[in-house]
């Protein structure tokens, strides 16, 4: 197809697509290049640093730089910073800037980036929004090292220690000294038994067992090591690691979410990280499928919901994203709220979650909700333990109370019921936070709400 042809059906598409849609995916517009996308929360505000593909016109990966952006909410980003190859030991336009880490210690800001499979530096500042400079004037990570690539780096904090791994088929890590820009250890192997990956789906082309884009988070006291959507998980940091999944499977896309894709399926290519705002859990990831190549990919960003055993259910991928939520689309599930109280998601038994161990107090925030200015009415479906009030805030919970219900026991053979009340229409996105009161503890079971 002709550039121009393509450029032109590209933009149109995406703008049709965003006419009267509620789209937060890709997380930043496509035409943006946004890709590699790690985050991380810090004063209530997230970070994400990311890589920046450089033309819709790309044959292959040309990434000329880094960027950081920051947001509030998850849906509207602001650009701190853009960090060029030139400022860094590279010293020179570089059209290979590979994934990049950034994490925060004793009030300065370390950004890790990788110099293709060649090597990992390292940028230190005192705000995210730089001035940012060089410490080492050359790789932390060379060559040789270790006998995997030197490249996409992650770093996590363990009981007041920085660790930073890295590579690609076999995945290293190594403790950092308190400077953050040296090692204090030797890189060691981290072991993972059974491996998958996007070239090795059954399991039987071991000389490409995983992939690179290695990540680690911690949730209830286990480790999880991620390779794009394949993770691996375990009681240690160091491992071993036992595979367990991919956290997407044919069912996770909505229509015109699953293709075009990678020569591997939509399973290949998934960089991102795990992190958690506002006590929910999420996944931000690449993808390609509003691009149409895998040269010039757009960040995305799904809900993560863990099982009673851990596992982590097959995320959803779609337009709406996070962190806000489209009234005219149905129901509006519990368990995907922006903040909560300390409440728990519950694994339901036929599949899906619901919100459980709610106590009086205790609330659920839904940011952006969007379509409301012709509803006249709101269903909850929940199971009742008691007697309850459902007060429904504006912003927060000493907002201004836009509605008050009460809802009866249950006392039905079904796992819930319906409660429907009328609702006063919201001018333009609304930000209503459902306090939950009662005279006990666990008050009801909570799965998800509707307006009409």
């Amino acid at each position: 197809m002709n550039k121009h042809i393509r450029h032109i059906s590209f933009y149109l598409s995406f703008l049709l697509f965003s006419i009267g849609a509620i789209c937060q995916n890709p997380i930043l517009q496509a035409s943006e290049g946004i890709t590699d996308p790690h985050i991380r929360i810090y004063d209530g505000k997230a970070y994400m640093t990311a890589c920046h593909d450089r033309s819709m016109d790309n044959e292959w990966f040309n990434i000329d730089h880094w960027v950081m952006y920051s947001s509030p909410d998850l849906v509207n980003w602001k650009l701190e910073y853009a960090l060029h190859p030139e400022e860094t030991y590279i010293g020179e336009p570089y059209e290979q800037c590979w994934a990049t880490d950034f994490i925060r210690r004793n009030g300065l800001y370390y950004w890790y980036f990788s110099k293709h499979n060649h090597g990992v530096g390292v940028m230190v500042a005192d705000s995210p929004g730089g001035p940012w400079k060089d410490p080492l004037g050359k790789a932390l990570l060379t060559e040789g090292l270790v006998p995997t690539d030197p490249y996409d780096p992650g770093i996590i904090e363990l009981d007041g220690e920085y660790y930073i791994f890295f590579g690609v088929w076999d995945f290293y890590i190594a403790r950092l000294n308190e400077d953050m820009i040296s090692l204090a250890e030797t890189p060691k192997k981290i072991l993972i038994n059974n491996p998958r990956g996007p070239y090795n789906q059954d399991g039987l082309k071991m000389e490409n067992p995983t992939d690179d884009k290695a990540f680690i988070h911690r949730y209830k006291g286990k480790f999880y090591l991620s390779w794009g959507c394949f993770y691996a998980m375990s009681d240690q940091l160091y491992g071993p690691y036992d595979y367990v999944d991919a956290i997407m499977n044919e069912s996770s896309f909505a229509e015109g979410y699953i293709e075009p894709t990678w020569p591997h399926g939509f399973k290949q290519g998934r960089h991102g990280s795990f992190f958690e705002m506002n006590n929910q859990w999420y996944f931000a990831y690449d993808d390609m499928s509003q691009t149409g190549t895998r040269y010039f990919r757009s960040a995305f960003m799904s809900y993560v919901h863990y099982k009673e055993n851990g596992e982590i259910a097959p995320i959803r991928v779609d337009g709406t994203g996070v962190g806000q939520y489209d009234a005219n689309k149905g129901s509006i599930e519990a368990e995907d709220y922006f903040s909560a109280s300390q409440i728990q998601k519950i694994e339901k038994r036929g599949g899906g979650f619901h919100v459980s161990e709610i106590d009086p107090g205790d609330f659920l925030t839904f940011s952006n909700i969007h379509g409301l200015e012709a509803k006249g009415e709101i269903s909850f479906k929940a199971s009742a333990l008691q007697k309850v009030s459902v007060e429904i805030h504006r912003d927060s919970p000493e907002g201004e109370v836009v509605a008050s219900y009460k809802l009866r026991k249950h006392k039905g053979k079904s796992a819930s019921e319906v409660y429907t009340f009328d609702f006063p229409p919201q001018e333009g996105a609304a930000n209503l936070c459902f306090v939950f009161r009662g005279k006990n503890d666990k008050l009801l079971i909570f799965d998800s709400f509707s307006f009409k």
